[in-house]
């Protein structure tokens, strides 16, 4: 009788093991693991990290494995893992870079519903071919510097700029006409957006306008091929009455500038005939081929719900792309004349009249050469401005 309640026990241990063993194989296979690249984000590991560890224990069913990549690789690898058949399930990118893998069919397209929470402007910069390619993550709008040793005119508009009359030894700003996309941005500010409209008579003013600033040195001449770096250091060296330029960089002139940081206050970005602002923008994409593609959407969308951006915008000089996050106090007011909390109150406010975006061609990169390339016939080779917008709108019909 002994034997048999030892049996019947040792059975009813063996079927209980079985099935552990069974539910716990079931279970670690279920587990779904989503790959997520961030650009250069590793400084910010602490609060990622968090995220992550929230966001499994609301979601059991996934695990993350987050891989930070160089900003200057993350095109590269990201083509390259897109290619292959196990790419990452959420990549953090530049929309244009996004854009154009969307044009070339290997993203997963976002539903509109899943989008409610950003602001409108935002997401409608992350549309081609009336969907929406990729989530948005973050966004910075540049602010307007001024020395107040060298001018008190608050001005607001570039046609402003443009009469404004520098003191001897100094300049009115510093544009940096062939970098990127600077000037087609600025351009876009007077809605001159295409080559249907590079050779109307408003951009041929807009052109005559810069040909004043550079011949009667009202800006460097090095405008024509220096970067917004360079920009800075001349602002920084007190040579800049108004610089267009981002937050982030009030920390770098108040520690390599003290006495300049001291006397720069701060306006709204220069606009231009919509009266509208520009911003920079960070989104995440889904590649076509991610194994995960609901849990990345999840995941995204806890990453950038309301609190998460609040603050990691209270740790950087980033704005939130949640709407309700751009709505909190923190956006609204400042203890203090304080530059910096003046700097985040006015770029955070500019998100809410967003200019439309330039919508990109497939070429940008020879967009942005034949821009530089044409300024710089008129200003440096002194060409007829009107003949060279010209053969600027037949070369862009071209892409």
């Amino acid at each position: 009788m002994k034997k048999s309640i030892l049996s019947y026990i040792l059975i009813l241990i063996i079927i209980l093991v079985s099935f552990l063993f069974i539910y716990d194989k079931k279970d670690y296979k279920n587990e779904r693991e989503i790959v997520f690249w961030t650009l250069q984000l590793g400084t910010f590991d602490k609060y990622l990290n968090n995220i992550i560890s929230n966001f499994e224990k609301e979601n059991p069913e996934y695990k993350i494995k987050w891989i930070d990549v160089p900003y200057a690789e993350g095109e590269k690898r990201t083509l390259a893992a897109i290619l292959t058949d196990n790419p990452p399930d959420l990549v953090n990118l530049t929309p244009d870079f996004s854009l154009l893998l969307a044009k070339k069919k290997a993203l997963h397209t976002i539903n509109k519903e899943d989008l409610i929470q950003y602001n409108q402007a935002i997401i409608d910069a992350l549309k081609y071919d009336n969907e929406y390619f990729g989530i948005p993550f973050y966004a910075t709008s540049a602010i307007t510097l001024y020395n107040e040793n060298l001018t008190n005119l608050k001005i607001s508009t570039y046609d402003e700029l443009f009469e404004f009359i520098p003191k001897q030894n100094t300049y009115t700003t510093m544009i940096n006409f062939a970098e990127n996309d600077t000037l087609l941005k600025l351009l876009n500010k007077y809605e001159i957006d295409s080559y249907k409209n590079i050779n109307s008579k408003k951009s041929i003013e807009l052109y005559k306008n810069f040909k004043t600033l550079y011949t009667k040195n009202r800006i460097p001449k090095e405008s024509i091929t220096q970067t917004h770096r360079d920009a800075l250091e001349k602002y920084m060296s007190g040579q800049l009455a108004y610089l267009v330029t981002g937050a982030n960089f009030l920390n770098l002139i108040k520690e390599n500038a003290p006495t300049i940081y001291k006397k720069t206050k701060i306006l709204p970005q220069l606009v231009g005939d919509t009266k509208k602002y520009d911003c920079s923008l960070m989104n995440f994409v889904i590649p076509q081929k991610a194994k995960h593609k609901e849990g990345a959407i999840k995941f995204a969308l806890f990453l950038t719900n309301k609190e998460n951006q609040l603050a990691f915008a209270k740790m950087t000089t980033i704005l939130p792309v949640n709407k309700e996050a751009l709505n909190n106090e923190y956006f609204k007011k400042s203890p203090n004349y304080d530059i910096q909390n003046q700097a985040r109150i006015i770029s955070s406010k500019q998100l809410n009249n967003l200019q439309i975006q330039r919508q990109n061609t497939k070429n940008k990169k020879e967009l942005n050469n034949l821009s530089a390339n044409y300024i710089q016939e008129i200003l440096i080779n002194n060409k007829d401005i009107e003949e060279t917008l010209n053969k600027f709108s037949a070369d862009w019909a071209k892409l």
